[in-house]
């Protein structure tokens, strides 16, 4: 029998056709591999049946045409006299489908991880685990787990019609199973690999993957649809392992479970609409902060179980808030047991570095030319929303994945066919993911990270864009936050960082985002970053947030920021809630609550947000006094901005106004509930027949310091 010397050897890729039933003139010759057997024997209806051993650890024998495929079971004593009895994997056939194999291979199998991975099954009524895995330049691959003591080659998969999908059903194992796939190289090699497509994985530092049923009855039923512009959207980003910490186990982190009540209660309470996780997809290092990806399928394990994440999303679902997670198809991590060199090739990313490595995160790039990539990104992205119900993805470094020279030198990097710098497969990639995502969730919102000027980010693929409904907008966070930490009698000079925005604001649909990036690696906090003393500090930072909040865009605001926390972010620790027990960390937490409820409920403020006609400049020209002032307008509603960017009180300021009538201040960010000193207009003032500001009528203000004002007409 020399067929069995592969199969012993670990180096087949149809095991099947040696091992498991096989007929044989009248008879059935039952064949298995069981290289921890003392003993073997099969059980069938009838009795056992001895079987022979004839190569190493490899057993036979032959038994009548009426033992039918599984309807017997093979059984072996161990070392110290255990008994393992188990339904044959080898009396069942594939049940991957040309179709799936098909569609996989040319990269339209969207939702793969319904087929690949390892899903709990029930086959000709014998329960078990079908392990799925493609691997097309490998010699031979085996699932190795607990049930076969990690034995490489115990349990060979097979090769289904050669098409690099490998396959095993393995009965009498379930939930829980920890397992990986031993995949042996054409060098001869064996590598033992997580399951690219594993739904939950073993908790760091141990790399295992889990099997994981996705079963779950949701309780709400809300959905974020955010992708209409003319809504409010107000994002809290969060990392989930540095937003709040036990006090008795400061080192650890808090669970799904654990985190969920109080961090529903708190985002609820103060008004966002949506929060946005920092990738919670499993990811070995801390520091990462999960944006070095191992595991596209499977939240991470530090935080508890996939039950308890989706226990948190449909908690927050219940009180009407979005979720956005993070989602990282730019790059993924080089260790070993992952992605890289997954068959022993370069199976996911490019060989050549130039293409394949990232010079800052030293990190491997995805090949999007490969279908069977893109097909394994695509469905990852689908997953989450479809199986964690994810209202959103946010896409994180966009621009790393547009250009080929992207932080390289020359001669570090390939021009595309027609010898330019964009990256031709990436673009056709993320097109082809933006109509995936509108086909399967049309109520779902795409938002890129792209800190470039590339076009069209947000148009559709059908207009020559990307399909992103949103674009994060870096010009406008570079400007303000410059701008802002200036000394306000320089201000003047720099007028022109706030103004410039308008000219392509409207270029894209952009978030306002003051997010994690700011307050990390020695960048300071945003209170940190503001000028002059401590009352001058809060005072700027609630202008800025005042401004933010009633500028065009949608908003997105890091944990912490809030309260004006003083340290960076430190990824070790929590927001440091201690500061709320100071009255102008109070009055600032305050201010952005209020200031969430006025944007949420004041039409003006957020249905012109993406809408040219909702904005209109009253005068960003007045340098020596650094006021700027404009209005916002909605459907039937319609406020006045006005800003005083300096700690000087300007009296009898004229503004013009577009109505004559009595405009009520329905914002002062100057306000003692805020910290301020409570300098105002009485409520409001009534306009005057002035001509100004190119208007019939105009208001004569009292402008606080370092403050922003809104009035509505009445």
């Amino acid at each position: 029998m020399l067929a069995m010397e592969p199969v012993i050897r670990f180096e087949t890729s149809r095991p099947d056709s040696v091992l498991g039933p096989h007929t044989e003139g009248e008879m059935v010759r039952i064949n298995a591999y069981l290289p921890l057997a003392l003993e073997a024997w099969v059980e069938t209806a009838g009795g056992r049946i001895g079987m022979e051993e004839v190569g190493e650890k490899f057993f036979t024998c032959l038994a009548g045409r009426e033992v039918l495929p599984h309807e017997y079971w093979v059984c072996y004593r161990e070392i110290g006299g255990y008994v393992s009895r188990r339904k044959d994997p080898y009396s069942f056939r594939p049940s991957i489908s040309d179709f799936e194999i098909y569609l996989y291979k040319s990269g339209r199998l969207y939702e793969s991880y319904r087929t690949l991975g390892a899903h709990i099954m029930t086959i000709e009524g014998v329960e078990g685990v079908r392990f799925a895995v493609w691997a097309p330049n490998a010699r031979a691959v085996s699932v190795i787990g607990n049930f076969n003591h990690w034995k490489h080659g115990a349990h060979p998969m097979v090769n289904v019609q050669d098409s690099g999908i490998w396959e095993l059903f393995v009965p009498g194992i379930g939930e829980g199973e920890v397992y990986k796939y031993a995949v042996r190289w054409r060098d001869g090699t064996v590598k033992e690999k997580a399951d690219p497509y594993a739904f939950r994985t073993e908790k760091r530092p141990n790399t295992g993957s889990v099997v994981a049923s996705l079963d779950y009855e949701w309780r709400s039923s809300f959905r974020g649809e955010q992708s209409d512009a003319s809504r409010p959207m107000a994002v809290y980003e969060v990392h989930l392992g540095s937003w709040k910490r036990d006090p008795a186990r400061p080192n650890d982190f808090l669970s799904y479970d654990s985190i969920a009540e109080d961090l529903c209660r708190y985002v609820k309470s103060m008004g966002f609409t949506h929060v946005e996780f920092l990738p919670l997809m499993e990811h070995p290092l801390d520091e990462s902060w999960g944006y070095q990806v191992t595991s596209y399928y499977a939240p991470s394990a530090r935080y508890g179980d996939p039950v308890g994440l989706k226990r948190l999303i449909d908690r927050l679902h219940s009180e009407g808030i979005g979720v956005i997670l993070d989602w990282v198809p730019a790059h993924f991590p080089d260790d070993d047991f992952s992605l890289s060199r997954f068959d022993g090739t370069h199976l996911y990313d490019h060989e050549d570095p130039r293409l394949g490595r990232h010079p800052d995160w030293g990190t491997r790039i995805f090949n999007y030319g490969r279908n069977e990539v893109r097909n394994f990104l695509i469905s990852s992205a689908l997953f989450w929303l479809n199986e964690y119900r994810a209202d959103g993805l946010r896409i994180d470094a966009v621009s790393s994945m547009l250009y080929l020279d992207y932080s390289r030198k020359p001669g570090e990097w390939i021009p595309n066919r027609y010898g330019g710098r964009e990256n031709l497969e990436a673009i056709e990639f993320l097109r082809e993911l933006s109509r995936a995502v509108k086909q399967y969730r049309p109520d779902a919102v795409l938002i890129a990270e792209e800190s470039t000027a590339w076009p069209g980010v947000t148009r559709t693929p059908e207009e020559g864009g990307l399909g992103f409904d949103y674009k994060w907008n870096m010009g406008w966070m570079h400007d303000t936050l410059d701008y802002f930490s200036r000394d306000p009698i320089y201000r003047k000079y720099e007028q022109d960082r706030l103004t410039f925005e308008m000219w392509y604001a409207y270029s894209e649909r952009y978030i306002l985002p003051l997010s994690h990036d700011e307050v990390v690696h020695g960048k300071g906090s945003l209170i940190g970053k503001m000028p002059g003393d401590a009352w001058q500090k809060f005072a700027n930072l609630r202008l800025m947030l005042s401004y933010m909040f009633m500028f065009p865009g949608k908003k997105l605001l890091f944990m912490g920021n809030e309260i004006g926390q003083f340290s960076e972010w430190n990824v070790k620790g929590q927001v440091d809630w201690a500061l709320l027990s100071r009255t102008e960390h109070r009055g600032l937490q305050v201010l952005v609550r209020d200031l969430l409820a006025l944007y949420r409920e004041t039409p003006a403020l957020h249905q012109g947000d993406c809408d040219s006609q909702g904005f209109r400049w009253i005068d960003f020209s007045d340098r020596d006094n650094s006021v700027i002032s404009f209005i916002r307008r909605g459907k039937g509603d319609e406020v006045v901005c006005v800003f005083n960017m300096t700690p000087v009180v300007r009296h009898g300021y004229r503004v013009g106004v577009p109505e004559p009538g009595y405009y009520r201040e329905v914002f002062n960010s100057d306000s003692s509930f805020y910290g301020g000193s409570n300098t105002g207009n009485m409520g409001g003032r009534s306009s005057e027949r002035v001509p100004f500001h190119g208007f019939g009528q105009s208001v004569e203000l009292t402008l606080p310091p370092l403050a922003a004002i809104m009035l509505r007409r009445d």
